[in-house]
């Protein structure tokens, strides 16, 4: 599916027309055309990649999939990968979809490598911000970059409250292991995968602002300091989720570890408790004549000595916390 844009002057004049319209549009002056392109072939592409002057390895790279997040400068354009990224909440997976974006003096293409990426979602933004218009590309490429970014920003934000969600059932009475130990690990995987499409994104917008690329105008430049501002929170928020997940895991072994602790000293005072009886008992099973033997004396004299010494060691115990 085919999505296509043209701006004159800062007003939308047409959209979804034909892409081979694209050239006559650029032959005007004071147009922006917007062209999407999803799941596109690299022989899609060449048509349109001969009337911008789009580099080789751009198209290439536009193709294939797992591009890390960047920005590329060749003659003419410039070329930008980026990851829209969404934390699934049934499942505390992130689900990321891949774009692709050719940056011309007068055109942006957007290469979505699936549907996942909601395209409708950036235009709406566009529609929103029609003020910006008159700046061309730089306005079509920031509602994109903010798009992308916001949603960075949510997916922190979401798997924060998952892992404070995790943090309550370790402190739980009687926390579920198992359960700890596979969210734990299926969060660490989400925040990886989150760290990997959000952290490069502070130098690929601070790329994008740089004055020798003239993309950001006086009038988009405020809004692109913006969008790197949040880029840089969501960085840093994602980092210290990384320290904190690492310190919630630490925290779960250090009361695991506690828990056993005290499980062995109660298993380790009883031990001694019942270990009297048992003295006891032997000794006065001894085949050997003893102080009242075969008289109800020595039966008395037993149990009494069982009792007494049994309820000492389990005050004592007792009193030490030790059960």
């Amino acid at each position: 599916m085919t999505r296509t844009r043209v701006y004159r002057d800062g007003e939308l004049r047409k959209e979804d027309f034909p892409v081979e319209d694209v050239s006559d549009f650029l032959a005007e002056r004071g147009t922006t055309v917007w062209v999407d392109l999803c799941a596109p072939s690299e022989a899609d592409l060449a048509e349109l990649a001969d009337e911008l002057g789009l580099h080789r390895l751009a198209v290439e790279d536009a193709v294939q999939e797992h591009q890390r997040p960047k920005l590329d400068r060749y003659d003419g354009h410039a070329f930008l990968t980026s990851y829209a990224v969404r934390l699934d909440q049934a499942t505390g997976r992130v689900a990321t979809s891949e774009l692709a974006a050719f940056i011309t003096p007068q055109a942006l293409v957007t290469v979505r490598k699936d549907d996942g990426f909601d395209i409708e979602a950036v235009v709406r933004r566009w529609d929103q911000a029609a003020e910006l218009a008159k700046s061309g590309v730089s306005f079509l490429v920031h509602g994109l970059l903010d798009y992308v970014v916001d949603g960075h920003f949510e997916a922190v934000q979401a798997l924060d409250d998952e892992i404070e969600a995790l943090e309550d059932l370790v402190f739980e009475d009687r926390p579920d292991s198992s359960e700890l130990q596979h969210r734990s690990f299926r969060l660490r995987k989400s925040l990886t995968a989150l760290r990997r499409a959000v952290l490069p994104m502070r130098e690929v917008i601070s790329s994008l602002m740089r004055p020798d690329l003239r993309l950001a105008d006086e009038l988009t430049r405020p809004y692109f300091e913006d969008v790197h501002d949040h880029a840089r929170q969501a960085a840093e928020q994602t980092e210290a989720l990384r320290e904190l997940i690492a310190t919630v895991r630490e925290t779960q072994l250090n009361l695991q570890g506690n828990r056993l602790n005290l499980i062995m000293k109660k298993v380790t005072g009883w031990a001694a408790v019942i270990a009297v009886p048992t003295a006891v008992t032997g000794f006065y099973g001894q085949n050997v004549p003893y102080p009242g033997n075969g008289a109800p004396s020595g039966f008395w004299t037993s149990t009494i000595a069982l009792l007494v010494l049994s309820i000492g060691l389990y005050a004592m115990f007792k009193r030490k916390d030790w059960l």
